[in-house]
Formats: structure tokens, sequence, C-alpha cells
């Protein structure tokens, strides 16, 4: 009987070791390491640090982005504004040297010197209409323009003075032409005959 009574035991504690899920044979309750969880954390809290101060950074940068746009658009506003100052300067220079000695020439016709001052006259009125223009447009929030479309304004009137200058240019040029042919045609018609 007492090998009847270990034998049936034995078979119950087998069945029970086989018929018992794996997990059940651990050592017991889980234990947590609360040195790497309190880490884990600390790395998590200093990862949002950092996070926070690349966003901070990506804030300045784009700023800063801004800021040289502006500058770079102010840069190419006091450029334009430059150039059409020095256009408007040799206007003035063709003005007083080269208007004046067409105008004082004798190969032009008393009628033609008042077509020559209206024509120059036109151009000293758009250039000053010019100048007003830019005026407006730098010195007041003109229709609330942004630094870019100043700039671009002002580079049309750029290129609009330009055009200016070379119209004025070709102008003085064909005046000039003119009267080279004219005291060409004088000396020809003057000229002394020895035959």
């Amino acid at each position: 009987m007492k090998s009847k009574i270990k034998t049936f035991v034995f078979g119950i504690a087998l069945t029970v070791a086989f018929l018992v899920p794996s997990s059940a044979n651990a050592q017991g309750m889980p234990t947590y390491d609360n040195v790497n969880f309190i880490s884990l954390i600390k790395q998590l809290v200093e990862s949002g640090k950092q996070t926070a101060n690349i966003i901070k950074t990506v804030k300045f940068l784009k700023q800063q982005k801004e800021n040289l746009e502006k500058v770079n658009d102010v840069l190419k506003q006091l450029k334009a504004v430059k150039e059409i100052g020095k256009n408007n300067q040799r206007l003035v220079n063709v003005m007083q040297n080269d208007l004046q000695d067409i105008l004082n020439s004798p190969y032009i016709k008393p009628e033609e010197v008042a077509r020559v001052s209206e024509s120059f006259s036109a151009v000293v009125e758009n250039s000053l209409d010019t100048m007003d223009f830019i005026d407006q447009v730098l010195s007041s929030d003109f229709m609330k323009m942004s630094d870019a479309d100043r700039a671009e304004i002002l580079k049309q009137k750029e290129l609009e003075s330009k055009e200016m200058i070379s119209n004025v240019t070709t102008k003085t040029k064909r005046y000039r032409d003119i009267i080279s042919f004219r005291k060409m045609q004088d000396m020809v018609n003057n000229r002394e005959t020895n035959y």
C-alpha cells in the first residue's frame, strides 16, 4: 500500500507538472529595476528639452532668414534708387552740355529749336515725375506694399530710366548728325571753285 500511495502521489505530481503551463514554473513575481526606469524617464525629459531647444532654434533661424530677405530687398531698393539717380545725373549732364551745343548751333533752324526743346522737356518732365513717384513709394507705406513689391516697382522704374537715357542719347546723336550733315552741306555749297 505504501508503494501504491507513493506511485499515486508521484503520478499526480507528474500529471500536474505536465498539465500546468510553463509560466507557472517561474521563480515567482517579476521584479522591476527602478534605477533603469528612473534613467529612462530622465532620458525622455532630456529628449523633450532638446526637442524644445531645436524648435526654438528653427524659429530663430526662420526669423533670421526673413530679416536677411528684408535686408536684401532694401539693398535692391537702394541699388535701384542709386541707378535712377545716376541716370538722372546723366540726363542733367546731357541737358547742360549737349543740348546747349545743339541749340546754339547755327545749323539748327529756329523752328527746330522749339521742337528740340519740347522733346527734351518731355523727357525731363517724365524724369521729375519718376523721382516724385519714387519719393512717394519710399517715404510712405505706399498702398501697404511689402519690401519685395517696392523693390520690384523701383526695378521697373530703373529700367524706364535706362530706356529714357537711351532715348536721350539717340536723340542727341541724331541732332548731332543733322548738325554735322548741314555743316558739311554748307561747306560744299560755299566752297571756292578754282576752275
